[in-house]
């Protein structure tokens, strides 16, 4: 925090470009008192009910977090969420509950925060880590108990009908996608990256906002009037004359660049000297069709199928997978529809539908590939269904975390034992790709580039899993660097592998969109980026503004730099001569 005059000012990082300028709304989640009163003995049994189902109330709610989960590769700390589900099923403390109930006959909201907040501190005085965090989860969960025995909605701040800037301590995937866009002028937290699910959602939502602002939400109030520039990331509070006279410049300058992005439309993503970069946009759902077409990309180049699974009791049959996948392709076509196979498992599980033990670590357990090879009806179901989709004619598959080629061979033998079934030559001439993102099928890349038809760069994981670097650990996500020289070592391994065996190599990570990368990216080889369908625009102008000699001599220093920080000046060097205006 800095001040000036009259304004103070936050720093903290962009994640969603824009200019939002309005009155502050800070969530605190504070709760109406809890008052004690007396309750006869023949109350008792009520007020167990009462407990009993606020308990369960809860336990939907934390499940609803894990299960809209809103971006498939990425970030979201399932551990979170389970150690929260482990408060609501603690024996100790409920059972503490129920005897205080009896004991002492009064409301079961008052026995509980006292039961509550005693154990939290117990054990926030504990000289362990762990602990300490467990007397966090205590506190969280506590507060969405008690707002479900006071019958009060769990998130008020969605319903907020003025239009307001919003500062939150953190918000979940399913906060951020439920806010209306003309309400939510912009989007602040203390919590944050620039790779968590919360910043990826805002740019698709195209709300401007900041995040890993620490601890603003103590300093700040609601009605403050702020400013919040999602491009350097900063939130100025009570904003001076000249600061307001400099952003309006800003914002026309911005509104040049925008206008300009929309006149691309109907351009191709072609570099300076001629080489045609395939544009391709990310999706989810299958309403997310409309606006591949409507920012100009070529198709999709990562369908993200199991979010037909998550919110729901049942898996999706053959036929209704079929239909949507079958509308989805004749909607791109001619241009391609690439759909990943679920990746299911880890914090992504359909709600009732499998039971699978609890993980310590689910991003690095029982999921994606490993999940579908050892539930051989459920992968063939979707594959039979893609196979008979790919008929359209622009359909491809690729499976996701490919760790090494005994995983790709049988994952492919389930694949044509599948079109054996159905029969009459279906599929054949489907293409087949896997997702990099796991270093060892990097390192591998010339083994797996022979078996299969392109590989697709999911670099989010890839990043993560090379560095070790959970991104959304505020005390390490400082560490979370694309330019990372390990990193692009890894890329310009993979890229090779593709090109020594005659396939094509694709970025479908966050780093596809990040043009200030796209230099490095084009340098390296890459032949497809793969991007949300709002960050089209920008990454097609800067493709146009770039030549590949200078994108692969940039490469071939940043081969030879030793700095993650090195690396990125150079990107920046380039990025800046060639497209200035698009960056921050």
């Amino acid at each position: 925090m800095s001040g000036g005059n009259k304004e103070v000012r936050f720093r903290g990082i962009g994640v969603s470009p824009g200019i939002a300028h309005g009155a502050l709304h800070v969530v605190r989640d504070e709760l109406d008192d809890v008052l004690r009163y007396h309750i006869e003995p023949s109350q008792i049994g009520n007020e167990i009910g009462r407990f009993e189902s606020a308990l369960v109330q809860t336990r939907v709610q934390i499940l609803e977090m894990q299960q809209k989960i809103a971006e498939a590769i990425g970030a979201q700390d399932a551990a979170i969420f389970d150690a929260h589900l482990l408060v609501v099923e603690d024996r100790t403390l409920i059972d503490e509950v129920l005897r205080r109930l009896e004991a002492e006959h009064c409301n079961v909201e008052w026995v509980f925060q006292e039961v509550a907040t005693h154990y939290a501190q117990t054990l926030s005085k504990i000289d362990d880590p762990y602990l300490r965090e467990r007397a966090l989860d205590i506190q969280d969960v506590t507060k969405r108990i008690i707002r479900n025995l006071q019958g009060k909605a769990p998130k008020p701040f969605l319903a907020i009908g003025k239009p307001h800037i919003l500062i939150a301590h953190n918000l979940t995937p399913s906060d951020t996608a439920g806010m209306n866009r003309e309400i939510v002028l912009g989007i602040a937290t203390d919590l944050g990256s620039r790779t968590s699910h919360t910043a990826i959602l805002t740019r698709s939502l195209n709300i401007p906002a900041v995040v890993g602002l620490h601890d603003a939400t103590q300093k700040l109030e609601t009605g403050q009037r702020v400013l919040l520039d999602g491009y350097s990331g900063l939130v100025i509070v009570d904003p001076t004359s000249e600061t307001l006279s400099y952003y309006g410049e800003v914002q026309i300058k911005k509104g040049q660049v925008a206008q300009a992005l929309r006149g691309l439309r109907e351009t191709t993503s072609t570099t300076a000297d001629g080489r045609h970069i395939v544009l391709s946009a990310n999706i989810e759902l299958p309403r997310d069709v409309d606006a591949v077409g409507e920012n100009g990309a070529e198709g999709i180049g990562l369908y993200r199928t199991e979010f037909l699974y998550l919110d729901r009791d049942t898996l999706p049959a053959e036929e209704e997978q079929l239909k949507v996948y079958r509308e989805v392709a004749e909607r791109v076509r001619p241009n391609p529809l690439i759909i990943r196979t679920f990746d299911l498992g880890g914090d992504k599980l359909p709600a009732g539908a499998l039971d699978v033990g609890d993980e310590l670590n689910p991003f690095l357990g029982w999921r994606a590939i490993r999940f579908c090879l050892e539930n051989v009806d459920i992968f063939k179901t979707q594959l039979r269904a893609i196979i008979r989709a790919s008929a359209v004619g622009n359909v491809k598959v690729m499976f996701p975390m490919i760790s090494g080629l005994e995983e790709l061979r049988r994952a492919r033998e389930i694949l044509e034992e599948c079109r054996e079934e159905i029969g009459g030559g279906a599929g054949d001439k489907m293409e087949v790709g896997v997702m990099v993102e796991v270093p060892s099928a990097a390192i591998s890349a010339d083994l797996l580039a022979r078996e299969v038809d392109f590989f697709s760069i999911g670099t989010n994981d890839l990043i993560q899993y090379a560095i070790a670097v959970d991104r959304v650990n505020e005390r390490i996500a400082h560490l979370y660097e694309p330019t990372n020289p390990g990193v692009v070592r890894l890329l310009k391994m993979i890229a090779d592998a593709a090109h020594s065996n005659k396939i094509w190599v694709g970025v479908c990570g966050e780093m596809a969109a990040d043009v200030a990368l796209i230099p490095l990216l084009l340098g390296l080889g890459v032949d497809e980026l793969s991007v949300g369908a709002t960050s089209v625009p920008r990454v097609k102008m800067a493709v146009r503004n770039l030549s590949v000699p200078e994108c692969q001599e940039l490469a071939a220093n940043a081969l030879r730099l030793q700095t993650s920080s090195e690396i990125l000046v150079r990107c920046l060097e380039l990025a800046t001569k060639r497209y200035g205006d698009l960056l921050g």
